[in-house]
């Protein structure tokens, strides 16, 4: 039995080729859920939602009318919404002491506003009951260097997913906040492509490998199931890497030493 049959489902964050949002939403798809994906590049979201027989929504996720705008349609398209997911998201690398005002603004409205908006959203176009999901990281809970200003965002919204399952729990809402580590992506760049990296992050998994974006639909999809009595949480779906850490700066540094010299070669 397909577990998310006849649901209908928003997921923002989906308009980057092949990035955790699109998987996110073809793993709905192929579930039996009709999807609205959702995002800034049309294209990108107009082929998808071909592709998975759903439908699609511009919006940037820092303004709140078009995170509205986007449920709105959603809504309309397929009658209810049962699913909100967000994925979106800003792998701002940089040190503390040189993190400006800029990266500031822009990540609190990227990773802290946009969420609240969404959240608000969901709620609004849910008023029997529905499941709530954030895309968090591990970072929220396991150190990162140079990752402040993103850890913190992630680790306040996942604060406010309790929050939310705390006071809506009595109109049948679930919120809850899935955990990935480093994950091939999109946001990641061509860093997975350099001799070493991943071995250097998947010698701290217990379960021996990094994780991937369909880790994480799958986790999605249970947590919008009808099968899912769990609210308020924070899936560390990350093969356990928070039982160790992420490399430090220093051990990256000579990864990428040896990557340098190795493509100079």
């Amino acid at each position: 039995m397909k577990t998310v049959e006849g649901k209908g489902a928003i997921v923002f964050g989906a308009a980057g080729r092949g990035n955790m949002g699109q998987i996110i939403a073809k793993r709905l798809a192929a579930e039996g859920a009709k999807v609205c994906v959702a995002g800034r590049h049309e294209d990108a979201l107009k082929e998808l939602a071909a592709e998975i027989g759903g439908s699609y929504a511009l919006a940037d996720i820092t303004s709140k009318d078009q995170v509205f705008a986007a449920v709105r349609k959603a809504k309309a398209d397929f009658g209810k919404l049962d699913l909100g997911i967000n994925a979106t998201g800003w792998g701002l690398m940089k040190p503390t002491e040189t993190t400006t005002e800029e990266d500031l603004d822009r990540i609190l409205a990227i990773q802290f506003k946009g969420p609240f908006f969404f959240i608000q959203a969901m709620l609004d176009a849910m008023p029997q009951g529905g499941s709530i999901i954030q895309i968090s990281s591990a970072t929220a809970t396991i150190q990162l260097e140079n990752h402040a200003a993103y850890m913190g965002t992630k680790a306040g919204v996942d604060h406010i997913i309790r929050t939310v399952a705390n006071e809506y729990g009595h109109r049948g809402i679930r919120a809850n906040s899935i955990s990935p580590g480093i994950t091939d992506t999109p946001m990641a760049g061509g860093s997975f492509a350099l001799p070493g990296f991943v071995e250097a992050f998947a010698k701290e998994y217990p379960l021996g490998r990094v994780g991937t974006s369909d880790d994480i639909a799958a986790a999605v999809l249970w947590l919008g199931s009808d099968e899912c009595f769990m609210t308020g949480q924070n899936l560390q779906v990350n093969g356990g890497l928070t039982l160790r850490r992420n490399p430090t700066m220093a051990e990256m540094g000579e990864v990428f030493a040896k990557a340098t010299a190795h493509l100079s070669t």
